[in-house]
């Protein structure tokens, strides 16, 4: 299959391009500028690149047309952040693509009810991403629905992997918040640190975009949660980290108005946005309908990261512990 990739170059990328090639499809990888993907693969040298500025593109009209210029069966867009840009690619690729496939993300379900929650449970998103993501995915699978769109929208959570800093037990992404962790010193949590946050590592993330394309008849005009096995706390996962450096957890619990006075501003946002969400998702049907099983766990995702990082001289610890 011709397919062209969207944002190929970023987190899922990087492992979702080498998946397709060995699959023997022809890929053509959309990216905004030159950066290299996350982890050097072979399959790359095989892989036709293109530069495109999707804003400024979609601002003279111009960006479908160029996406339609390249040919493709099958278009999986990792960049699509609202319902305009869907409309402008729907529009186009109506009656030629066999499959849309779009990244969207569990901030959509905004507040969870009932948990784990499942793709059925209602849409009650806050925050300006979770709000167009919700508008997107809403749009995409009305037009699948009236018009048998061939769209698929897959929703991860808190993409982790090789390359960059992971999502911390303090539920923002400070580093240093695990070498605070790893030297044996007191960590304060916001509350009593049971919120929840939901990772998923990136490459379960490519695999659950390349089930949901290998399994057309039942993916299209459906979402599907992009996660790993559970959910864990922000006290949880705190003290998982601790043992990973062989210590034990030096924890203190303090209210929000006062935490939040403690760390930056910036920190101190992400923390609110992760802990207010507090996502708890099911990834059951995901696994029944099309075989989705990720490799990692939350906390086996979060760890390969971290290694990372050390071993790239990045955070200044050394790890001896279990995942």
């Amino acid at each position: 299959m011709e397919i062209v990739l969207l944002g190929a170059t970023g987190h899922v990328g990087t492992y979702l391009v080498p998946r397709l090639v060995e699959l023997g499809h022809s890929v053509t990888a959309v990216s905004r500028g030159h950066r290299e993907p996350y982890l050097p693969h072979g399959a790359w040298k095989q892989v036709r690149r293109i530069s495109l500025d999707r804003e400024a593109l979609e601002a003279k009209q111009s960006f479908a047309k160029r996406i339609l210029s390249l040919k493709p069966e099958i278009v999986i867009d990792l960049i699509c952040f609202n319902p305009e840009s869907a409309r402008t690619l729907v529009e186009a690729l109506k009656g030629v693509v066999r499959h849309y496939l779009v990244c969207g993300t569990i901030w959509v379900h905004g507040h969870s009810e009932v948990v784990p929650t499942t793709e059925a449970q209602a849409r009650r998103p806050f925050g300006e991403y979770g709000i167009q993501k919700e508008a997107m995915e809403r749009y995409l699978l009305e037009q699948a629905q009236l018009h048998d769109f061939p769209v698929t929208v897959l929703h991860p959570g808190h993409i982790v992997g090789c390359g960059w800093a992971p999502l911390n037990p303090a539920g923002n992404f400070n580093p240093r918040f695990f070498e605070t962790l790893a030297c044996g010193e007191e960590l304060v949590l916001p509350n009593l640190g049971l919120e929840t946050v939901h990772h998923v590592h990136a490459d379960d993330v490519a695999a659950g975009f390349v089930a949901a394309l290998s399994n057309w008849s039942v993916s299209v005009g459906e979402s599907f949660h992009l996660v790993s096995p559970a959910a864990v706390t922000l006290r949880g996962f705190a003290e998982r980290v601790s043992a990973w450096f062989g210590r034990k957890p030096q924890l203190r619990f303090m209210p929000w108005d006062q935490w939040k006075q403690t760390v930056s501003e910036q920190d101190a946002a992400f923390t609110w946005d992760h802990i207010a969400h507090s996502p708890n998702c099911s990834i059951e049907k995901a696994k029944r309908l099309l075989g989705y099983s990720p490799r990692y766990s939350s906390l086996q995702a979060v760890y390969e990261s971290v290694r990372w990082l050390i071993d790239h001289g990045m955070l200044s610890i050394n790890t001896k512990g279990d995942k």
